[in-house]
Order: C-alpha cells, then structure tokens, then sequence
C-alpha cells in the first residue's frame, strides 16, 4: 500500500488530503524524521513536536507569498520536506547538504536565515511593516517557542508589535522545553494560562447566547467589553499578551490539526492588528525516549533508533571537565556561584546545582541578563562563573563591555563551544570570540590545551580578581598526551618543544595539532619550537618575539578567525619589536562564515588538519 508520505511532495498536495489522511501522514513524517536523524544526527525532538503545526500552518497558508519566521529554525525539518526538499533530507547536516536550519538559498519558502532564538517576533514585525508600505496583502507569521520568550529580545518585540496595531500573526509553541526545562515567570504564567481554558470555553458560549437576544444582544456586547479586562483579571491573572495589544486565542491542542486550520484561517482573514495564537504541543512526540527525555533528544548525533541509545560511546568532553573543577572550587570556595542561560545540562553544570542549589541560578534563555546579573553579584562580592556557548556570547558582548569591563569586576566568562562545532553551521560556528574579545579592554583571554590546564586556568580566574574569558572547544582532548603542565601565570605562555628553524605559535585546541605538526616535520628533519600561548591577553610578548628572532619564521594556528585573533596579535608584535625579514604565516578560518559539515571535514577543507600545516611550514 502506498504511503502518503510518498507522494505527498509539496503543499499543494498537502491541500487535497481530508484531516484523517493528514494525521495519518503526521505519523508518516514522524518515521520519516526519525529515520533520517537516527543516521545524520540533529535536532529531534523539536520537529517530532511540531508535525501537525507544520502540517496546518502549510495547509493554510500560501509560500513563498505568505511569509512565515521560524524562531531558532531547529524545527523546520518538515517545513523543508513540504518545500521540495524531501529527498535532500538524506544529506541532513551532512558536507554540502541540506542545512538544519532555514536556508534561503534552498529555497524561497525560508524567507529568512535563523538559528538563535528570540529573533521571529522582530524579523516578521518588519516584513510586516514592509508589507504595508508596499500596500500588498500577504500574511506574515511568526513560529516562537516558550522558551524563547525569555530572550529581551522577543519582549521588545511584543513591546513594539502590540502598540503598533500591525497585522502580525505570532504562533507561540508551547512545549514547556528549550533545551532544558524552562525557568522563570513567562513559563510559570503560561503554565496558569494553560489550565484556565474555561475562561476561554466560557467566554465564548456567553458571546454566542448574548447575541441571540433580539435587538439588544448585540447592544449588550459592546457594553460588557468594558468588563472583559476586569472578568479576565479575575479568571486568568495577568494576561501579558492581550494587555500588550494583542488578540489572544488559544491555548489550543498543537496535535489537533482540524483545530489548528481553524483558528489559522481565522487569524488570516482578521486584519486588524496583531494576533497571538497559543498552541501547547508535547516535544519529542510520536517517539516514547524522546518524549521522555526531551533534553537528551533537543540536538543528538546519531543513535538506535530501538532503543534511543546513542551510537557513539559517549566520552569525557570539555564541558564535564568544566563542571567537575567548578564543583571541587565550589566546595572550597563559598563565593563562587554558577549562572547559565537555559544550558544547565550543556554546559556541565548539572552536578553544581546539585551539589549547591543556592548558589546556582538558570535565568533562561537571557544571556545580556546573565551577564549583567553576574556583574551585580562581582560588585556585591561574589565569585560569579557563566559559562555559555562562544556564538551565544555575541548576545552578552554589550554586558561584557559595560557591565564586566569598564569596572573590572571578577566574572569568570566561560566561552563553550569555541571555535568550530560542526553540522549546526554558520550561527552556531564560535570562530570568533577570540577576536571581538580581544579589542575589549581589562580583560583576560585564555584558552586551554587540554582538560588539565582546563582546571587550572579555571582555579587561576577565580583567585584573580580580574575580568576572564576561558574558552575551550566542543567535545573532547585531543590524541596528544601532555607530560608537562606548568603552573599559569598572568601572561605568561608555555614552551612545549624547542626548536630552531620554526616558530608555531598555537592556542587551545590547536596546540595539540601543532604538536603533530612538529612531528610531522620532524621526519623532513625541520625543528619545530612549539609555543602554547595559552593567553592571547595579554600576550607573552617576550617569550614569542625570542623565538621569532631566533628562528626568522613564523606560523600560528587557532579555531578562530584569523581576523583579529591570535595571528593577528603575533603580526603586531613583529611590527611593534621591529624584527625584519620575518616569513610567517597566519593559520585559521577567513574573513567568512563557515558552513556545515563535520569538525574534521571542515578543518580538512581549510588546511587545518595536521598534514596541510605542515606542508605551510616547508
């Protein structure tokens, strides 16, 4: 018997299906899905929860004419197999396939790259806005999760939307997820919406029995609506979104697809200003481990689908390493407290909020305000630790800038996911915190060679009472095993290996690269002088400018963009101690975005696995 998912190839198609047709084909993509990210790994748990809103908000609306932002973009899995990208799936993620994210230049129904969160609301409010200076008809729709509505940014959106009178459908996807389990007073206030739907159910049975009476029903309608605010007071506490100027409906079932058409084909024919349609659907849906376990399930490589169990032994990485050092620190140290945005379990720090609850706070996805409550707590006398993802960081640059730095308070800023993290792609590639940090003044830039110089750097920062960034890549060591780990010391770097024909200076994760580097040149009778940076600020000036004077040649390596990084500072300090006839040359990722792909095969594309670097050094 044919499936539907076989040849159900666009939405047009999607149009001609009856509503059980449709739920069957949602169980369809649901395989689909699992299939494909059981293999390619990605974001699972997300789209298993939005089938059927995809499925209606495409049965509704008409791309690319109608415009619809999907916030984050980690969801949209079947919004692309409903966009002639069905067969393109089987390269998810994968080295020149298709994106996990919205791409437009894959095709004209993704109106608008995404991939951090709390972005929707701004981005369609303009194309809304653009839209009516254009007098065209088309409707714009934003696709926000919960959890993203802790993000300023989607608050000064609602701000700005609801006092605009704009025509703006926003669909909140309520799940009770972001990738932990949400925080705060957004969700505690949805969670109170989500069980008053008798307001709701109540409020519409009195419009329709008012109205039938002959020649005042209507009179009294208009009147009573000068008591809604009062009645909804008292039957739904606070409600922030009608208050801010939107139409509210819902909270409506996101797994009734019948029911989300309807209120769908509603909000597009009202056309007097914007409109908040909230739906509650269940993450990881359709997939019993997922369901159960939709933290685990929010980004995974790939796994069994049996069982649910990951196909690749899990190992000690980076972030686990971060989080048992903090804790042994923590318990020596009463000041020193842990702040994450919505990244708890990413960014290792499950076991210090168990160990110390009171000193652990998760603000939620709010990284400007993770940053500035830290500085407040620096002020006040705390040891304040937030470690968050390098492409998150850009959030907080402000708060670092002038909350942090201008007063020198003792934050200890934990850059995860620095440089390249692989098939997310270009918004979440952190190839550039080296280098927006490296302009800010008062501030300390480290980066460790392995996990042991991890802990101790992190034992120097908290001790320093001085601004710090520690940055440190995505998963695990590398093969090297470093005998030697000498004591940090503000500025000061590390020889690894002497040498007489080259200088390779490294930092972070690439030292260990430039140590197999020098074996490599070994073999071709080239000695290496091998220099761990370990701070890019401030910079051990004299120990890289001896060697440099010494050997006349010069590479440097980093996960960074060569723009303003390491290279950058090297070259600086060949000009500023005058040295001449210097050949150098500055290893890296270019002055562009790097694309997805596996962390090996990208480092392979830009020459920076071990053989194409020693091949520059000859």
């Amino acid at each position: 018997m044919e499936k539907f998912i076989d040849k159900i190839n666009s939405a047009e198609d999607l149009r001609k299906l009856n509503y059980k047709e449709k739920k069957q084909y949602a169980e369809e993509l649901r395989e689909y899905i699992l299939d494909i990210v059981s293999k390619n790994g990605g974001h699972l748990a997300s789209n298993l929860g939005v089938v059927e809103l995809t499925l209606a908000l495409h049965s509704v609306f008409n791309l690319p004419e109608d415009k619809i932002i999907w916030d984050v973009g980690h969801q949209t899995y079947v919004h692309k197999i409903l966009t002639g990208r069905k067969e393109q799936m089987k390269t998810l993620r994968q080295l020149n396939g298709i994106a996990g994210f919205p791409k437009t230049t894959e095709s004209e129904c993704d109106c608008f790259n995404t991939g951090h969160s709390s972005t929707s609301i701004s981005v369609a409010l303009g194309m809304a806005r653009t839209r009516d200076i254009r007098k065209e008809k088309h409707s714009v729709v934003a696709v926000i999760g919960d959890g993203a509505l802790t993000g300023g940014m989607a608050l000064e959106a609602l701000n700005d939307a609801g006092f605009s009178n704009t025509n703006i459908i926003v669909i909140l996807n309520d799940n009770e997820m972001s990738i932990s389990k949400n925080v705060g007073g957004i969700s505690r206030f949805l969670s109170r919406v989500r069980t008053k739907k008798f307001y709701t159910k109540s409020n519409n049975y009195v419009k329709k029995a008012v109205a039938k009476i002959p020649k005042f029903g209507d009179f009294i309608i208009r009147h009573t609506r000068k008591l809604k605010y009062s009645i909804k007071q008292l039957m739904i506490p606070n409600m922030m979104f009608e208050d801010m100027g939107f139409k509210y409906m819902g909270p409506i079932d996101g797994h009734d697809i019948e029911k989300l058409e309807s209120y769908f084909k509603t909000a597009k024919q009202l056309l007097d200003g914007p409109i908040l349609i909230h739906v509650v659907t269940k993450k990881g849906k359709g997939y019993k481990p997922a369901e159960e376990n939709p933290d685990k399930f929010h980004g995974i490589g790939s796994f069994n689908l049996e069982t649910g169990e990951s196909l690749t032994p899990k190992k000690k990485d980076y972030s686990k390493a971060f989080g048992e050092k903090l804790v042994e620190l923590a318990e020596k140290n009463e000041k020193i407290v842990a702040v994450t945005a919505a990244m708890k379990d990413g960014t290792g720090l499950t076991e210090f909020s168990k160990r110390f609850p009171n000193r652990f706070f998760d603000i939620g996805i709010a990284e400007q305000h993770a940053i500035g409550m830290a500085a407040g707590m620096a002020k006040d006398g705390m040891i304040p630790v937030v470690p968050i993802y390098s492409s998150f960081y850009q959030r907080g640059y402000d708060q670092v800038i002038h909350d942090v730095c201008i007063q020198k308070l003792p934050v200890v800023l934990c850059v995860d996911r620095a440089g390249i993290v692989g098939n997310d792609g270009e918004t979440h590639q952190g190839i550039l915190d080296l280098s927006f940090f490296n302009v800010v003044p008062n501030l300390n830039i480290m980066a460790p060679k392995d996990f042991i110089e991890l802990g101790d750097m992190l034992e120097f920062a908290i001790n320093l009472n001085e601004p710090v960034v520690i940055r440190y890549p995505r998963g695990g060591e590398g093969d090297y095993k470093f005998e030697k780990h000498e004591p940090i010391e503000k500025g000061k770097a590390e020889i690894i290996e002497e040498g007489k024909d080259i200088t390779i200076v490294a930092i972070g994760k690439m030292v260990d690269r430039a140590m197999k580097v020098s074996e490599i040149l070994k073999e071709k009778n080239i000695e290496a002088e091998v220099i761990n940076a370990r701070f890019l600020k401030p910079i051990d000036e004299k120990t890289i400018v001896s060697s440099i004077s010494k050997t006349k040649n010069v590479i440097t390596i980093e996960d960074n963009s060569v723009e303003g990084g390491l290279g950058t500072v090297v070259s600086e300090l060949i000009v500023k101690n005058n040295l001449q006839n210097i050949k150098m040359k500055k290893l890296g990722y270019p002055d562009e975005f790097v694309k997805h792909a596996s962390t090996g095969e990208i480092e392979k594309l830009y020459g920076l696995d071990a053989e194409a670097i020693a091949k520059s050094c000859i």
